[in-house]
Order: structure tokens, then C-alpha cells, then sequence
């Protein structure tokens, strides 16, 4: 049975916002990343359809200066911590499980620690969330920050970032590049240049022990920006939380595992629901 995927537009904060919404049953939001090209529609296109066939009333949308969503005035995280709050009012949810990929992790994890409509919290791979490490890991973690701020739109340079980001090269095609491309020109390379001047996220390491939401941090051994042993820290600075790691899986673990994935977070998210329905 084919799940009916609706697009719209919702008026957030002052911006028009592009919304994906899937599915009936609790609510579940999807955030994406920063790296260039990032959306709703391609982040998370193998997850939407399958997380609410599961059950779950599936919200992915496009961050501000992302996607098809506006620029905003403000490119700092901060602001979109707040739009995504905003978010939530403009849906009227009063109850919800968040589900970040890279620095959407960052954001899902302010939401599970100050929003308290969100009632789970899991994350992929995310440096912006997870300690500096070791020497190594910071110099990898610089490399690729750096290969991704000098990102130039071109179909040959993005199918570079996106063979780096996915480590099953199949999955690499010429449709995923070109829609990624697409995304990362116009207003949102516009978008990319300012947030290169935008304040950077505050550091959540010494507040993840007051993560009141259960947890769940998905991660890739062969992730070419965040290292193994940023996740291991990550995990053991949020109480009660699970973590899993796949072998042969990059830093998209909602595309290298997605089968695995959607699995793994249907049910994790399926427990806590009964969990709270007892309580």
C-alpha cells in the first residue's frame, strides 16, 4: 500500500515554509542537515514513506535559506532552533518525536532539552552535536568542514560532496546528484555564502546529561567528518540512551542503512510511545 505524501506551504515565523507531511498516527519530525543541497525531499527520501507506513504521522520540512523554503534575515542555527519551535506552534502539536540527520541532530537535541512537546529524540551521525574528540578526529572533522564551505554549484562538484556523504556508490545516481544540485544553486548558495558570517551553534556537551527524553543515536564507521569516537562520546553524555553503529555506512545512515534504519527507528519510537501511554 502506496502512503500519500502531501506538499504545502505554511507561513513560520514570517517565512513561507515548505512542508512534506505522510501518514497518520503520532507525530514524528524530520529535520535535515546543512551540507549543501540539503531538503526535506532528498534527505529524507527513502525514510518518509516507510516511517508512516509504520504508524507515525511523518512532518519533513525545509530549514530556513534550505530547500524551498525562504532565506530568513537571521542564517545563525540559533534562528533556526527558533523556527523550528515555530514550527511546532504553526502545526499546534502538543506531543512529537524528532528526528535529526547531522545538524539537524543539533537541533533536535535543543528541541529534547527545552521543548517539552518532544517526548523522543534520535539523531544520525552529528558533528555539530557530538565533542570535539580526540587531535584526529578534530583535524578529520576540520577537513571536511572545510571541503564543505568552499562547495561551488556544479553538477561534477556535487557528485564529489554526495560520493563522500553515501558510502554504497550505488546509491550515488545521476537523479540523486542532479537533485541535489539543484538545491544547493540560487537562493540557497545565497544562503550558503551568508551562513558563513552567521554566529555559530552554542555547545550542548555540558547540558546533555539533562536530556529528560529518551535517546537514540544512529552512526556510520565510515564517515568522512565524524569520527567513531565523537558518537561513543556523544552516547555516553545523554542518560539511557541507545546507540548503533553500521559498518560500510557514511554519513547519510537514513540512505547507506535505510532499511535497517527505518526499522531500528520505528520501533525504538513505537517503545516509547507505550511507555508513555503507561505513564
Amino acid at each position: 500500500m502506496t502512503t500519500s505524501i502531501k506538499q504545502e506551504y505554511l507561513q513560520v515565523d514570517g517565512l513561507k515554509t515548505f512542508l512534506v507531511r505522510a501518514g497518520s498516527g503520532h507525530p514524528l519530525l524530520l529535520i535535515h542537515g546543512a551540507a549543501p543541497g540539503a531538503s526535506s525531499l532528498i534527505n529524507w527520501k527513502l525514510n518518509i514513506e516507510p516511517l508512516a507506513a509504520a504508524g507515525f504521522t511523518v512532518y519533513a520540512y525545509d530549514q530556513p535559506g534550505y530547500g524551498y523554503t525562504e532565506n530568513p534575515s537571521d542564517y545563525s542555527i540559533e534562528y533556526r532552533v527558533a523556527h523550528a519551535k515555530a514550527l511546532l506552534n504553526a502545526l499546534k502539536l502538543d506531543r512529537l518525536h524528532v528526528l535529526g540527520n547531522s545538524v539537524g541532530g543539533y537541533i533536535a537535541a535543543r528541541l529534547g532539552l527545552e521543548d517539552e512537546r518532544a517526548k523522543s529524540f534520535v539523531t544520525t551521525t552529528s558533528g555539530s552535536l557530538s565533542p570535539q574528540g580526540s587531535a584526529d578526529s578534530q583535524a578529520l572533522a576540520k577537513k571536511h568542514s572545510e571541503e564543505l564551505r568552499e562547495y561551488e554549484p556544479s553538477l561534477e562538484n556535487m557528485r564529489k560532496l554526495t560520493l563522500g556523504t553515501i558510502f554504497n556508490k550505488e546509491l550515488v545516481t545521476e537523479e540523486l546528484v542532479r537533485e541535489r544540485y539543484e538545491m544547493s544553486t540560487g537562493k540557497n548558495y545565497e544562503a550558503q555564502l551568508q551562513r558563513r558570517n552567521a554566529a555559530r551553534q552554542r555547545p550542548l556537551h555540558d547540558e546533555l546529561n539533562q536530556l529528560r527524553v529518551k535517546a537514540l543515536l544512529l552512526w556510520g564507521a565510515n564517515d568522512r567528518g565524524v569520527s567513531v569516537e565523537r558518537g561513543i562520546e556523544l552516547f555516553q553524555r545523554i542518560p539511557n540512551a541507545e546507540f548503533h553503529l553500521f559498518d560500510r555506512c557514511a554519513h547519510w545512515v537514513q540512505w547507506d542503512k535505510a532499511e535497517r534504519f527505518n526499522e531500528l527507528v520505528a520501533h525504538f519510537l513505537r517503545s516509547k510511545l507505550k511507555a508513555l501511554r503507561i505513564a
